[in-house]
């Protein structure tokens, strides 16, 4: 798919809106959807937006962005700071990466303070709601933009 960005969010996002809303908002998954569509079809980009509950689906989708994406954003969710199997399949993807998080995780539970998967990225925006999935957009163009430039 050519100026594709997947957008790969991991466990228990497919509850936003419903789930801790005073942590992660009142925005649902489809919202989030229609913000990165609007946002990439006006930077000239389209968004294969998915999610999955499974480690080894999401996986496989960062392996298929290899050869299919123009840029990856990731939304691991609890994922980001257990799955050294995520990071792996990032680490050989050579399309740039942006990590996103509705919630700051460092003002978090301790535990949530570590992501695995930063190590991949070109940066992580975290702690914006909704916002970041737009933010990281406009990055991920950007950073792909610079690579074309050469």
């Amino acid at each position: 798919m050519a100026n594709a960005i997947f957008v790969l969010n991991g466990p228990n996002l497919n509850l936003l809106g419903t789930r801790e809303p005073e942590v992660y908002g009142t925005e649902t998954l489809e919202d989030l959807h229609a913000r990165c569509d609007r946002k990439a079809h006006a930077l000239g980009f389209v968004v294969d937006f998915r999610q999955s509950n499974t480690e080894g689906e999401l996986v496989n989708w960062i392996q298929e962005a290899r050869t299919d994406a123009s840029g990856l954003i990731v939304n691991a969710g609890a994922f980001t700071h257990t799955s050294i199997a995520m990071l792996d399949a990032l680490l050989a993807c050579p399309v740039p990466i942006v990590e996103v998080h509705l919630s700051n995780i460092f003002t978090r539970e301790p535990f949530r303070h570590r992501s695995y998967i930063s190590q991949a990225a070109k940066g992580v925006i975290c702690g914006f709601g909704g916002l970041g999935y737009e933010l990281a957009i406009e990055a991920l163009v950007a950073a792909i933009s610079r690579a074309k430039a050469g």
